[in-house]
């Protein structure tokens, strides 16, 4: 019987798919389906599959004749899964081997009508590793707010990625990831759900998965299209409170901005966030060092405070 399937959509990352198939067979939960998505021609991909589906009969391959792209990919995983729960995960992610057992005990233990799992993770980057989310919603904190009304100027305060979303098939096929959402997918979905009466997101508390991020290749969701993000806000205006918006406009699309040096960017934004937003001083602090201060020196600044404790977590609660 197959409790949970796992989908995993991809195209042209053979490796680290390896990678990530392999953290999911071996899970400690055995009832299980892997079901991999390839996103359009990609004999190379292909190839290595077969290979892995020769040595665990769990695996199934759904070849795509063309590319959907990664929110399409994923419904298909779905719509082709057998299993009563989903547990997404992304080519470039990787599970530790109790994830999916203890995100299944968290939400069976939930009387909520709608759930949505997730779980800890270490957010791996080239400098060091970190545990995100820092720390869990209140118990009145809207799921909106949560993501991206952070408080501090490094990311991973507040964070649901979708390689630790563990839901209901029936939840995923009623409402799926929205079509031709080009980024941004998983931050789209949870919004949406937020706002489907009943809804509640249930962490479990554990560390379970690994996010590796900030390597040097290029993906979709890290490309700094900064229009792009700021026309879907514009669009889907409704799917956000005030201050989820001014913290997704000053925090999320600022950074994407301003890593292009398109000061251009930098009224639009502040207006953007002035006449939909609800803002706090903090936020134009946010705002203005992300200008100031470009990525990498942000980055060489948050691994610099998490090599001191006390330092950190005095400016985090700043």
């Amino acid at each position: 019987m197959v409790i949970v399937s796992a989908v995993i959509p991809t195209r042209g990352r053979p490796e680290l798919l390896r990678r990530a198939v392999r953290s999911a067979l071996t899970q400690t939960l055995r009832d299980l389906e892997v079901v991999v998505v390839i996103d359009g021609p990609d004999p190379v991909t292909h190839g290595v599959l077969q290979e892995l589906v020769q040595q665990d009969g769990r695996l199934r391959v759904l070849a795509l004749a063309s590319s959907v792209g990664g929110s399409d990919a994923r419904n298909r995983g779905v719509d082709a899964a057998i299993g009563e729960w989903i547990a997404f995960l992304d080519d470039d992610d990787e599970w530790l081997p109790g994830k999916l057992q203890a995100q299944l005990d968290a939400v069976c233990a939930s009387t909520a009508p709608v759930l949505i799992g997730t779980c800890r993770m270490i957010a791996r980057t080239p400098g060091r590793d970190y545990v995100w989310p820092r720390r869990m919603p209140a118990g009145d904190e809207q799921i909106g707010e949560y993501l991206l009304a952070r408080r501090s100027l490094t990311r991973g305060e507040g964070y649901i990625q979708t390689s630790t979303f563990f839901v209901r098939r029936s939840l995923m096929l009623a409402h799926p990831f929205k079509s031709g959402q080009v980024k941004h997918q998983d931050t789209e979905w949870v919004l949406r759900m937020g706002r489907v009466p009943g809804t509640q997101v249930v962490f479990a508390e554990q560390v379970l998965a690994i996010h590796n991020i900030e390597e040097e290749r290029v993906t979709v969701s890290g490309k700094s299209n900064w229009r792009y993000s700021l026309a879907w806000v514009r669009r889907d205006r409704h799917l956000f409170t005030p201050r989820a918006l001014s913290g997704f406009v000053l925090y999320q699309i600022a950074s994407e901005a301003s890593d292009q040096g398109q000061w251009r960017a930098f009224p639009l934004l502040l207006s953007e966030a002035l006449r939909h937003g609800s803002s706090t001083p903090r936020d134009y602090a946010i705002f203005l060092a992300i200008w100031l201060l470009p990525r990498r020196r942000r980055r060489r600044l948050r691994d610099w405070l998490a090599r001191r404790p006390a330092l950190g977590a005095l400016v985090h609660a700043l």
